[in-house]
């Protein structure tokens, strides 16, 4: 019986992000760093695979990390104000995540709490 995995590929694509995140992730967040990416299960020539029953565990991962310029796992007030624009114009809390690392990824010369204020001021134009 053949064994299924999720690679990069499957983990970004249920996360809502591009692979290059993923790998970013890996990267940034090692094995001996305070908050590491989930280790993989298995490993094909040089291709990480982690079984589909993890995926709650990396979701998690992702779901606990400090945003960038907030310190720590409370969302800065830009992102708050953010999250209440966005559920105001009918997105949930998950799709406005995913368009917000989307746009972090397409600006990557500015901070979170900045392209919230974008976005939302965008909004109220």
């Amino acid at each position: 019986m053949t064994e299924r995995y999720l690679g990069v590929i499957g983990v970004a694509e249920a996360l809502g992000v591009t692979r290059h995140a993923v790998h970013k992730w890996r990267t940034r967040y090692p094995g001996d760093s305070r908050h590491p990416f989930p280790e993989p299960d298995v490993e094909v020539d040089g291709s990480p695979g982690w079984r589909a029953e993890r995926l709650r565990e990396i979701v998690r991962w992702r779901e606990s990390l400090p945003g960038r310029g907030a310190g720590g796992g409370r969302p800065s007030l830009a992102r708050q104000d953010y999250l209440r624009q966005a559920a105001a114009r009918g997105l949930d809390r998950d799709e406005a995540i995913r368009a917000l690392a989307a746009f972090t990824e397409e600006f990557p010369e500015m901070t979170e709490p900045e392209l919230c204020a974008w976005l939302v001021e965008k909004w109220r134009r």
